[in-house]
């Protein structure tokens, strides 16, 4: 497996150029925040991930973690670079300040994520985890919850969970049967949850698992369902965790990828009821938990994106020494990067890779622009409306780049001596968890569209139009590809409309093309943000802010993305408009009731 150096100079132009640094530190409590600082932070967590994390990525695949009498003994070298990874303060990076974090930008920690997620994602996933249960805590518990657990969380001399999966409710939280009993001034919980992330682990004395558990007299479905906090270990009279709750890792999950990371299926209350604390008000746990799911699902489509750029880079490096056929002149032996398809199959990577990244970037950017300011509900209808296309849409594309990624190295791909392979097998798990693609694509024509009746959609289409309108004007360069892209805009717009006009009365249609749509909404999104890009990095360049050479090839990227990748839009509204009836005929036939 190759060596992973974080993609220094993209990440720096996207918070430059396309996010805007001097934009987030004009935003209230950044006043210190400035370009300098956030290159030495991208500096030292690429430090670290290439010295400390990737080292550990094979690793971590070949050996997993180790279940005996309920206690998990992780990967050799995870134990010991988690130590390393809470000294340093990156789990509380981003958290804000008032909650004993450093406060610096959610889109700096969703950067420094990125290359987490790239040297070792198994690894990645402890941190990820705590901070969504920061989220959730820090939003939604009491006083003295906060003053209890989040300071040891956001330090990471403690980990979080989220509880959510049964093994009769997997995606139907309204199936869920664990029991929260009141005693006191605490519940008791019973029982069991499945695929529930460093569950179990031996990296720190503590975790603290946030659990959906039903109340005695709760009513039924979602309504029901309340969030508890529910710790491993419980404070003795000294107020030191030394009491064992009643709790317990009873299997690990023996899985296609990831195997760096534990995943358990957890038991609670086998010896009477595992102490559990109340978070938010009785039966709102739904919203309590969404608060953790949106931040999980934004992190997971980085995952998406972090999976991609590292089966990128492995693929650059074979493709530049493996030597095989010749080259132009039919005579000299040539590296396969030299044959056409190859190529291909390399820009394609990269171009969705860039895509990717600058919508990931984009999006967490408005999380921040939208905590303060006269135009903070905009920005976070946006959030709302991208997290299910950056949820959706990276992770599914990120399928295809580390297909590519295995491809490009033909017979060897499939061995798992080149580390391809576990990035194609790391990968395929993210389209599944913190809700399947089928689950953010109804969102999405759901919630984020039908709910506003479009106008978040619309704003992000109109937003679209007056870039390419200026990108045509003032670049004559990118002039062809803007009138290409505005054909696409016009079918998005076209998808929208039709989203909207049949959401009362054809529903099932709407559903049935929910996929489609997501999908082609992030192609669109990805292709403006690319030709963003392209005509960003033309004016730095005359500005003498950018090399003319990375300039070009941001060009270049943008160009082969709207030639390349683009057209699927075209495809993809047939789909949206006509699928329910092809789909409806056939499963008639194929499925019968």
């Amino acid at each position: 497996m190759k060596d992973y150096r974080y993609p220094e100079q993209d990440m720096r132009f996207v918070l430059d150029e396309l996010v805007g640094i001097e934009r987030l530190a004009a935003l209230p409590g950044q006043e210190e925040l400035s370009a300098e600082l956030v290159y030495a932070v991208l500096e030292e967590a690429g430090r670290f991930a290439s010295e400390v994390l990737a080292p550990l990525n094979k690793a971590g695949d070949r050996h997993g973690s180790i279940l005996t009498e309920g206690k998990v003994t992780t990967a050799p070298g995870f134990r010991d670079a988690y130590r390393q990874f809470a000294d340093a303060g990156w789990v509380g990076m981003s958290v804000d300040s008032e909650a004993g974090g450093q406060g610096l930008p959610n889109v700096l920690g969703t950067a420094v994520s990125e290359i987490w997620q790239s040297a070792n994602l198994a690894f990645s996933l402890n941190p990820l985890l705590s901070q969504g249960a920061i989220e959730a805590l820090h939003h939604h518990a009491s006083a003295e919850l906060q003053q209890r657990y989040l300071l040891p969380l956001v330090s990471g001399q403690w980990t979080g969970t989220m509880n959510l999966t049964e093994p009769d409710a997997g995606s139907d939280l309204a199936a869920i049967k664990a029991r929260a009993v009141p005693q006191g001034d605490h519940y008791l919980i019973t029982g069991q949850k499945i695929f529930i992330t460093w569950g179990e682990h031996d990296c720190t004395d503590n975790i603290v698992h946030l659990v959906l558990a039903r109340m005695p007299d709760a009513p039924a479905g979602v309504k029901g369902i309340s969030l508890f906090v529910v710790p491993k270990f419980l404070p003795d009279e000294a107020d030191n965790y030394s009491i064992r709750n009643d709790l317990q890792a009873v299997a690990l999950e023996h899985k296609l990828g990831i195997h760096g990371s534990p995943t358990c299926v957890m038991s609670y209350g086998d010896n009477g009821g595992a102490v559990g604390y109340l978070v938010g008000q009785p039966h709102q746990g739904i919203i309590c938990m969404f608060t953790m799911m949106n931040h999980a699902r934004q992190g997971v489509g980085l995952q998406g994106l972090g999976i991609a750029e590292r089966a990128y880079q492995q693929a650059l490096a074979y493709a530049a020494e493996r030597v095989q056929g010749v080259g132009a002149d039919r005579k000299t032996r040539v590296s396969i990067n030299q044959h056409a398809d190859v190529q291909r199959m390399l820009l394609t990577m990269k171009a969705a890779t860039e895509a990717m990244r600058a919508l990931a970037l984009t999006a967490s950017a408005e999380v921040d622009f939208g905590r303060s300011g006269p135009l903070a509900a905009e920005h976070q209808a946006r959030t709302s409306l991208l997290t299910p296309i950056v949820k959706g849409w990276i992770t599914e594309l990120a399928q295809e780049v580390t297909y590519l990624g295995v491809q490009v190295h033909g017979g060897m791909g499939f061995i798992e001596e080149t580390g391809a392979a576990q990035h194609y097998r790391d990968a395929r798990i993210l389209t599944i968890y913190e809700g399947t693609t089928g689950i953010q694509a109804l969102d999405l024509v759901g919630r984020k569209c039908q709910s506003d009746g479009g106008q978040a959609l619309r704003a992000l289409h109109l937003e679209m139009q007056e870039d390419v309108a200026v990108i045509r004007g003032r670049y004559p360069r990118l002039a062809a590809e803007a009138d290409s892209f505005a054909a696409a805009l016009q079918v998005a717009q076209q998808a929208r409309d039709w989203v909207l006009n049949n959401s009362a009365d054809n529903a099932a249609a709407v559903q049935a093309g929910s996929v489609a749509f997501m999908m082609l909404q992030g192609y669109v999104t990805g292709g403006w943000l690319l030709l963003k890009s392209a005509a960003c990095a033309l004016e730095a360049a005359s500005a003498e802010r950018l090399e003319a050479g990375f300039a070009e090839q941001k060009v270049q990227t943008a160009c082969f993305f709207n030639q390349q990748l683009l057209p699927r839009v075209f495809g993809l509204w047939p789909g949206i408009e006509k699928g329910y009836a092809s789909l409806a005929a056939l499963a008639a036939t194929q499925f019968p009731a």
